[in-house]
């Protein structure tokens, strides 16, 4: 992890260079596909769906035992469904370029143009659009 000054043109612009963002998406869909059949099940995608803490994020539940664990699994279903756009029960390369644009899109307008401090993970969409970002400075 480390600590980082971004603000939504950062992460916009990212997602706007296709070849950069395609890349570092598509090395991440690779990277989840484990038996390399080109597309997602859910069990490929639950674990990175898991991380992403939606109710600790979201909807300020601090203990996760607070949701039974039937409600949480419908949750994590219907974040995968998300992705899976044609409801075929898998993620293909494009349907995840898709969702995951949106999402960077959705927290470029979070963040607006104010740039603001934050810790990102190694490896995160986020932390490439910096370096990203940096490198173009340099």
């Amino acid at each position: 992890m480390s600590v980082e000054i971004l603000d939504g043109r950062t992460v916009q612009s990212f997602v706007e260079d296709e070849g950069a963002f395609n890349a570092s998406v598509d090395g991440r869909f690779a990277a989840l596909d484990a038996d390399h059949d080109g597309r997602l099940c859910y069990s490929e995608m639950a674990g990175e769906i898991m991380s992403l803490r939606v109710l600790e994020k979201h909807f300020g539940v601090d203990d996760a035992g607070a949701v039974g664990p039937d409600e949480l699994a419908k949750l994590y279903r219907v974040l995968f469904a998300r992705f899976d756009r044609d409801g075929d029960g898998g993620v293909d390369r494009e349907e995840f370029r898709a969702e995951m644009k949106e999402v960077m899109l959705a927290v470029a307008n979070g963040l607006g143009f104010m740039p603001v401090q934050m810790v990102v993970e190694e490896g995160s969409f986020l932390k490439v659009a910096v370096d990203r970002e940096l490198a173009r400075a340099a």
